[in-house]
C-alpha cells in the first residue's frame, strides 16, 4: 500500500492541479468541490467555498498526488499544507492506523463514516506529522 501525499492549497487548486497535469502530461482530473458534497441543513456551506476543490488527484509517473484547497476560515500556512493520506481497503487497517497515530497527537477530525467513504478521519501524530486516513472504496479518487 503506497503512502501518498496530499497538498492543500489556499484557493488556487484548479489552477495548480490543470499546470500540474500539462506538466506531467496525465489527463485532466476530475474534480470535486466542497459544493458538491451534501449540504447538511444545521452547517450551510459558505458562498466562497461552494466552487473551491474538495479533492482532485493525479498521477504523476506512477504516484498518486491528491490535491484540495483550504476550506474558507481554516488556518493555512504554506510550507504546513502537507499531508500523507493512507488508503486502504481494509477497514481494521485503517482503525488501527487511525487509533495508534492519534496516541500523543491531535485528532483533527474523528474516524467516521462520510459520504465518500465508509471510514475517513484526519489526526495530527505526536511528531506533527499530519495524515488522512482513508477507506478506499474507488469512488472520488481515494
Amino acid at each position: 500500500m503506497p503512502v501518498n501525499v496530499y497538498l492543500v492549497f489556499n484557493g488556487n487548486t484548479r489552477e495548480a492541479v490543470e499546470f500540474y497535469a500539462k506538466v506531467f502530461k496525465t489527463e485532466a482530473p476530475q474534480m470535486m468541490t466542497f459544493g458538491d458534497q451534501p449540504q447538511h441543513p444545521d452547517y450551510p456551506m459558505p458562498e466562497e467555498a461552494k466552487n473551491l476543490i474538495m479533492h482532485t488527484r493525479l498521477n504523476i509517473d506512477g504516484s498518486t498526488v491528491m490535491f484540495s484547497d483550504n476550506f474558507p476560515g481554516s488556518p493555512f500556512v504554506e510550507g504546513n499544507n502537507v499531508t500523507l493520506a493512507l488508503v486502504s481497503k481494509n477497514l481494521d487497517d485503517i482503525q488501527s492506523w487511525y487509533d495508534q497515530l492519534k496516541e500523543g497527537g491531535k485528532v483533527t477530525m474523528e474516524l467516521q463514516e462520510t459520504f465518500w467513504a465508509k471510514l475517513y478521519g484526519q489526526v495530527t501524530d505526536k511528531f506533527g506529522i499530519h495524515w488522512q486516513i482513508s477507506h478506499d472504496t474507488g469512488e472520488y479518487g481515494s
